[in-house]
């Protein structure tokens, strides 16, 4: 997928609201050759995704491995709203905690007593950790108004052929 189409799609109204979300669910992978997927903040800095965690997450060696990446980020209402990303995972270790790991817990509900406490703890916990950084190089926004899965727009297609026929 061309550079200039993929940021077509994550430039429309409906991406930027998905990409300002808190959670995706990103799909890589694992040691042992099997799939996973898992549900992990982010942050999107204007180009690319930016995901922390820790310096021994399982995850890590599985994406040293295997770079390779999806990521969905949708909203669960009717009709839903999904965006889908491939990319590949650089690994950036970072001593301390990374500011983007901060903006990225930023949104949870606490009391700015809260929120002092939380940084706090997890200065304390965390002596540095792993920035994921993606840079999209497919994208696809279903937001079944002006997009729908691949599969139901071969259907509609083949619909409209009969129709005509």
């Amino acid at each position: 997928m061309e550079q200039h189409t993929i940021s077509e799609i994550l430039n429309r109204p409906i991406s930027q609201e998905l990409l300002a979300r808190d959670l995706l669910r990103l799909a890589y992978v694992a040691k042992d050759g099997t799939p996973r997927n898992i549900p992990i903040a982010f942050t999107w800095n204007g180009s690319q995704i930016v995901l922390c965690t820790t310096k021994n997450a399982p995850k890590l060696h599985s994406l040293r491995h295997n770079p390779q990446v999806a990521l969905t980020i949708d909203i669960e209402v009717h009709p839903p709203k999904i965006l889908l990303l491939r990319g590949r995972a650089e690994l950036d270790v970072v001593d301390g905690i990374p500011e983007e790991y901060l903006q990225m817990n930023g949104s949870y509900e606490m009391t700015p007593e809260q929120r002092v406490e939380w940084e706090a703890e997890v200065r304390s916990l965390y002596d540095g950790m792993v920035r994921i950084v993606i840079t999209p190089t497919w994208a696809k926004l279903i937001d079944f108004d002006t997009t729908l899965p691949t599969a139901v727009e071969e259907l509609v297609r083949q619909r409209a052929e009969r129709q005509q026929a």
